[in-house]
């Protein structure tokens, strides 16, 4: 039995080289294709005078820095907030009391409402509407009202995550809970929760590269940050090369946290294996 379990894993081992091996030269071949062939095309020269301008980039690339963290401070205000009005929504959600009825119809309202009506459209309609009731400053501030339009959906998508975990809890476990004397509340909080939160955890590290992103969608309200410098570059210069270096700037900051993300994921498959 030793023997074949040796002999399945070394061939498991062969088989992983060699689906590497093929991987990267597919890559290789695809990367020197374009590198080849882009430069080529009749309108090349034009589109990167446009897009990759290296002299423009440099000089407008600290500025988009500076607007970054703007971005960066509205993802952090925000991310606190959606994390506990997404936990509560998610156990308005769970309410199973006859009692509770209405803090479930409530959370189901909130994430139908929310889910489905697009992000863009909820900033325009928070990040418009309320500062137009004529409060007094600093309560007109797009940026308060952006913040909480991203806050309010993100929260929708976040409890939904929230109570997936929960679900995915068997009832036995809640059983066990009342088998040793605890309370509703003590069962979901000692039992429940801790269980529910660890599983999610993947799925919302993919939520918090989706607000980062989403942030830019601020800019269509006022705030100064990262994308709308890049489009006040773009209108100065005539040239589409501060939306580049932009997306760079994004790039540096999702990709690795969606790498992350996935290996949560693998890591929580293995241990379910």
């Amino acid at each position: 039995m030793q023997a074949r379990s040796d002999e399945r894993q070394q061939y498991e081992r062969r088989q992983q080289r060699k689906g590497f091996a093929i991987a990267a030269a597919s890559s290789l071949a695809v990367v020197v294709a374009l590198i080849y062939f882009v430069p080529k095309t009749p309108g090349w020269q034009k589109v990167r005078a446009s897009f990759f301008n290296g002299e423009i980039l440099l000089s407008t690339f600290p500025s988009l820095l500076k607007a970054f963290l703007l971005d960066i401070a509205i993802f952090m205000w925000s991310l606190p907030a959606i994390a506990i009005i997404g936990l509560l929504i998610a156990l308005c959600r769970d309410q199973r009391s006859a009692v509770m009825f209405p803090l479930r119809i409530f959370g189901v309202l909130y994430t139908d409402i929310f889910r489905g009506v697009p992000v863009i459209l909820t900033v325009f309609l928070i990040g418009f509407g309320i500062p137009g009731l004529g409060l007094p400053r600093p309560w007109n501030s797009p940026y308060i009202w952006g913040s909480l339009a991203l806050i309010l959906t993100y929260s929708a998508y976040v409890a939904e995550i929230i109570r997936g975990g929960i679900n995915s809890i068997h009832d036995s476990q809640r059983a066990a809970g009342k088998s040793l004397g605890l309370s509703n509340t003590d069962t979901m909080r000692f039992i429940v929760l801790p269980q529910a939160l660890r599983r999610v955890v993947p799925a919302n590290m993919n939520m918090l590269v989706a607000l980062q992103k989403d942030v830019a969608l601020l800019s269509f309200i006022g705030p100064v940050e990262l994308l709308r410098q890049a489009g006040v570059h773009k209108s100065l210069l005539a040239n589409f090369t501060p939306y580049v270096g932009a997306a760079l700037i994004f790039l540096a900051v999702t990709v690795p946290a969606t790498r992350y993300a996935d290996y949560l994921l693998a890591r929580q498959h293995r241990e379910r294996s």
